[in-house]
């Protein structure tokens, strides 16, 4: 198994002026190699994908664009549409990253991540009742490995409209999801030292 390809999970967070509002992305990148490879076509998307997202990650965002463009010309696929909305997201082009949102549901509706991310990106610009309706999306969509990330922003937007019951159900429905998500327990601490 040595070309096997190891298991990272991408967590992407941008601070808003209060510490636990973050937008969070996770994809499980042997789940995505796997599900692209299959053609030579598709080898090299996925070394071009491999190499944007280390640009990326290194903050290197201009190349990590140029490569990411690079892998959809050789073989489009939804996440590298998504991931490359992440790094408009890191850049601040907020209509670039929804665009790019867009343009992975339209190749997989199934792929949960775009409609997250597509709501977190409206929470960033203020748009909070536009980004309900992607979050719950997200929830219905069948190929998504982090529910708890649509429940913990739907929690945001409730505790940001001071909806404390909607937030809290929010919130304990993430941690259902993944019990170690450290900013829901963060959250949900928050709101039950509000109640005593």
């Amino acid at each position: 198994m040595a070309n096997a390809v190891p298991e990272v999970h991408l967590v992407s967070e941008l601070s808003v002026p209060l510490d636990y509002l973050r937008i969070s992305t996770v994809f499980n990148i042997s789940a995505i190699f796997l599900f692209m490879r299959g053609s030579d076509q598709r080898d090299y998307a996925i070394d071009l994908f491999r190499q944007a997202y280390a640009s990326q990650m290194k903050g290197e965002y201009e190349e990590a664009l140029r490569l990411y463009a690079r892998s959809i010309q050789a073989f489009p696929t939804a996440e590298a549409y998504t991931f490359r909305g992440w790094t408009y997201s890191f850049m601040g082009i907020w209509d670039k990253a929804i665009a790019e949102c867009l343009k992975a549901i339209d190749i997989d509706p199934d792929f949960g991540n775009p409609y997250n991310d597509i709501g977190a990106y409206l929470i960033e610009q203020g748009k909070c009742d536009e980004a309900l309706p992607w979050f719950e999306k997200a929830l219905r969509a069948p190929r998504y490995e982090a529910y708890c990330y649509p429940w913990f922003n739907m929690g945001r937007i409730w505790e940001k409209k001071h909806d404390w019951k909607k937030a809290r159900s929010c919130y304990e429905k993430s941690l259902e999801q993944n019990p170690n998500y450290q900013v829901a327990i963060t959250a949900l601490k928050r709101l039950k030292a509000m109640w005593n």
